[in-house]
């Protein structure tokens, strides 16, 4: 008959030679063998990082591809705004040879007025930079609504 393992390890802790000798003989096997494996483990796990941290940087560049403006932008620039109210704007924006006056409110983008960009008052090709603090545009955007109520 055979004994059970619960028999069997009693036994071993019975006889304090063979247990020993049982454990001298395995311990041996089992570090050569856990050194190995240990070694394996790391390996594999540095491969698993390498490619994680190879997938984060694929997916930052193809974010970024996607992301980049086509030149689209450039079409249209944004001249001047002057604020009406405390989330209302008024917007001059040109597109190409026309310019669009536009009511901006946080729900809604409306056209107010359009016109040539040659019947702008201030100069083709200023900056929206060149009006400081948008008095300029201001004035402008008062004499335009007032000629629009005359006429």
């Amino acid at each position: 008959m055979t004994a059970t393992p619960v028999a069997q390890a009693a036994q071993a802790l019975a006889t304090p030679a063979s247990g020993t000798a049982l454990a001298a003989t395995t311990a041996p096997a089992a570090g050569a063998t856990a050194a190995p494996e240990l070694g394996a483990s790391v390996l594999q796990m540095m491969f698993g990082l390498a490619v994680v941290i190879a997938l984060l940087f694929a997916c930052l560049w193809l974010i970024r591809r996607l992301a980049a403006p086509r030149g689209g932008g450039a079409a249209i620039k944004v001249l001047g705004a002057a604020a009406v109210g405390p989330r209302e704007r008024v917007v001059l924006v040109a597109l190409g040879e026309q310019v669009l006056v536009l009511g901006v409110a946080p729900g809604s983008v409306t056209r107010l007025h359009d016109m040539k960009r040659s019947e702008l008052p201030l100069p083709a090709d200023a900056p929206a930079a060149a009006m400081p603090g948008g008095k300029a545009f201001a004035a402008w955007l008062k004499q335009a609504t007032e000629r629009r109520n005359a006429g």
